[in-house]
Order: C-alpha cells, then structure tokens, then sequence
C-alpha cells in the first residue's frame, strides 16, 4: 500500500494511533514526492525538534518507490483527465503503477481515478 503525505504527518502526531498503524506496516510504502512533501513544506524548521525527527524517521523507515518512466507517463495521463496537484497525480500513479491501495484521508482528490483503490483510516 502507499501512504499519502497526510497518512505520515497525521502518524507523527502526539498520540496518533490511526495512521500509525498504516504507516509503520511493513508492506507500507511511499511515493518519491511524498518525502518532499512531507519534509520540504515550507513550516517544516517552525515544528519541534521532537515532531521533525518523528516525521523524518517515518519518512527515511518506509519504503520509497522511485519516480520512473511509467509513473511520469501514468501522472501525465491522470492530469489531462482532469485537473489536479502534481503531487496527487504521481503518488495515485505510483499507487496505479504498483497496483496497490492509496491510504489517504483526502478520498476527493482522488476519487475520480478508475481503478485506484483508495483506503480511509478515517471512514466509519
């Protein structure tokens, strides 16, 4: 499965179980772009010393799937469909490519993707 970026910053939260529990599976993986999304926002260094070095160990301790040739033509194809954040397109691409579920709390960015299976830790 992959995790969005919002899986990880949700699972460095004090107290967090939810999100934890997708984020540190073994079979948990990530896009390429979610660590920059993750450790390049642009508040990252206004974070405590403690949450910066949770996110950058969930980070560095999944696996990262590489941006390749079929994943940037998967992303490309999802954005002429229909509008949406480059960081969405490669890691539902990366989730396509993979043919492994999403987890992500934001399901309306993704919702409109034919064949991407997307699990909500959230949902009732």
């Amino acid at each position: 499965m992959i995790c969005d970026s919002n899986i990880l910053i949700y699972a460095a939260e004090p107290g967090d179980i939810v999100c934890l529990l997708y984020a540190r599976r073994p079979d948990a993986m990530i896009a390429s772009v979610t660590r920059i999304e993750v450790l390049g926002f642009t508040k990252f260094g206004l974070l405590s010393i403690q949450r910066q070095t949770e996110l950058h160990t969930l980070v560095t301790s999944t696996t990262e799937l590489p941006l390749d040739e079929e994943i940037i033509q998967r992303a490309i194809q999802l954005r002429q469909q229909k509008s949406m954040k480059l960081g969405d397109a490669i890691i539902a691409a990366t989730a396509l490519e993979y043919g492994v579920p999403l987890v992500t709390r934001n399901e309306g960015d993704f919702k409109h993707i034919a064949g991407l299976q997307i699990i909500n830790p959230f949902a009732p």
